[in-house]
């Protein structure tokens, strides 16, 4: 089995400690992992400011590094649903856009479906608290969003709980949007900033110590306001966690 790693443009510029756990992660399972020297940025941005035209040539680029991996694998729900949800319309029958669209994920979707892993040698004594993000939630299928009202299910708790000496707090609002929504975050700042601070409240009612989520730019959005407050919570990417950093 041969994977193309996926790194997202922010977090190869602003988050390469949470890129590299994610390499790590795979390589310490034994699996054989390429990082694609010539991958960019996904198109997301452009795709939220209504830009699709600029999309293309980044949608054949991507296809064109990956096409030749089993599976892509990548720390970001967000740009996984970038490609597998916005790529087709610009692709007509095209068999490697095909192959890509089945072989991408992200990396707790691709241990959970894929691997099926039952066991991570790793410890994390802390209280975490888990965000999960929009994309990954309700697009990629990671858990059971509440507005569904059916039983509640995250596939990035079942990975996480596999970790020893964790402590997953339980949240009364797991699965509420974060407000950072790419440029929402520009165009809306105040309602963004709103909407980060409650998730934010909703960690610290619970004591948690550390956040986590699959989503980098999420953490990194209510990271940035933990910060600017002097707030005690630790920001890290599931990948960290999985892989047994330390704070």
């Amino acid at each position: 089995m041969k994977i193309g790693l996926f790194i997202p443009c922010f977090m190869n510029e602003l988050y390469p400690k949470a890129s590299m756990s994610t390499y790590l992660l795979l390589k310490k399972l034994n699996y054989e992992v390429d990082y694609p020297i010539n991958q960019t940025c996904c198109g997301q941005p452009m795709a939220n400011s209504g830009c699709a035209s600029d999309i293309k040539k980044l949608a054949h680029m991507f296809v064109d590094n990956f096409k030749d991996y089993d599976y892509v694998v990548s720390p970001s729900a967000s740009c996984v649903t970038m490609v597998k949800e916005h790529y087709a319309e610009f692709f007509e029958e095209n068999k490697d856009y095909n192959k890509i669209k089945s072989s991408i994920y992200e990396i707790t979707e691709f241990l959970h479906d894929v691997v099926k892993i039952d066991k991570l040698d790793v410890s994390f004594p802390y209280k975490v608290g888990l965000h999960n993000s929009c994309h990954g939630h309700r697009s990629l299928g990671l858990g059971t969003p509440t507005e569904l009202n059916v039983p509640h299910n995250s596939k990035l708790h079942n990975i996480l709980s596999l970790v020893k000496d964790i402590k997953i707090v339980s949240l009364n609002r797991d699965d509420e949007c974060c407000g950072f929504g790419g440029t929402f975050c520009v165009s809306e700042d105040a309602l963004s900033t709103a909407m980060g601070r409650d998730r934010i409240k909703d960690h610290q009612d619970n004591k948690v110590e550390v956040m986590t989520g699959a989503d980098m730019s999420c953490l990194m959005h209510m990271q940035g306001l933990i910060s600017r407050e002097k707030n005690p919570i630790k920001v890290l990417h599931i990948s960290q966690i999985l892989l047994g950093e330390k704070l």
